[in-house]
């Protein structure tokens, strides 16, 4: 690995809905230290749909998704992820 490169990790679907749902999970740690650059966080669609699958199917609100597709793509773009 390069010297200037941070240490990486891959997340998957499993990774992603611990990091954003419990704080106090080693997944929401790495997710902060992203956040400061301290490492490189990594993971592709599948981990993203996972996710999105998730996040439809049990926040509801009436019935209904509790986020739309255009607020759950701003979430996406926010994440110090990187989308492979």
């Amino acid at each position: 690995m390069m010297a200037w490169r941070p240490r990486g990790y891959r997340f998957t679907a499993k990774h992603l809905v611990r990091a954003l749902c419990a704080d106090d999970t080693d997944e929401a740690k790495l997710l902060m230290s992203a956040m400061y650059g301290r490492v490189e966080l990594f993971a592709d669609s599948t981990a993203w749909n996972g996710f999105i699958w998730l996040v439809m199917n049990t926040c509801k609100i009436g019935g209904q998704p509790m986020y739309t597709g255009h607020e759950l793509g701003a979430i996406k773009s926010a994440l110090p992820i990187v989308w492979v």
